[in-house]
């Protein structure tokens, strides 16, 4: 991003009858994130909701002026239901492989990293992934650095789930690049 009477669906991934709504504001970063990484500013934002739930809020944090996904970047979601953490890991191995990611080592071991790192989160909650450019990615729950993964790959992929053009949700990729219709 977890687990929902809807089981994941919608959680820390955008999943098929998941549909983005108009951009919202006030999914900030974490406070250490923003002391280490001061250049990022607010991109784009907005809403998923399921059948008319609200699942969650999203707001990407870049580097640059415009989207550019060579640069630093976060991905910061604020969750309005609670989800297990083990679930988003199977979730996200899911659309990775709807992605295109089928080698079976890589995405057992890119699991592993997730199923380690992703706790359980409760509404109102925040996960945030900073993407560093060549390094990987560092996760943070709440304002708390929870751990990293020095695999460049894993990261660009980890983060393709929303900001790939085939991303399963595209009108919320469009509003966290910045896209405007």
């Amino acid at each position: 991003m977890h687990e929902h009477s809807m089981g994941f669906t919608g959680a820390v991934v955008a999943l098929a009858l998941v549909v983005a709504s108009p951009a919202h504001a006030g999914v900030e970063l974490p406070t250490k994130l923003t002391q280490d990484a001061p250049r990022l500013h607010m991109l784009g934002s907005g809403k998923l909701t399921w059948f008319g739930l609200h699942v969650y809020d999203a707001a990407l944090w870049t580097s640059d002026a415009n989207w550019n996904p060579s640069s630093a970047f976060a991905l910061a979601i604020r969750y309005t239901r609670s989800f297990k953490g083990n679930r988003i890991a199977e979730r996200s191995v899911t659309e990775l492989e709807r992605l295109g990611y089928t080698d079976p080592a890589k995405l057992s071991k890119w699991k592993e990293y997730m199923v380690r790192l992703f706790p359980d989160v409760s509404a109102g909650e925040r996960l945030t992934g900073l993407f560093r450019p060549g390094n990987g990615v560092e996760f943070y729950h709440e304002d708390r650095l929870i751990g990293a993964v020095a695999d460049p790959e894993f990261a660009r992929a980890f983060f393709s789930i929303w900001l790939d053009p085939r991303t399963r949700e595209p009108k919320l990729r469009e509003q966290l690049i910045g896209v405007r219709e």
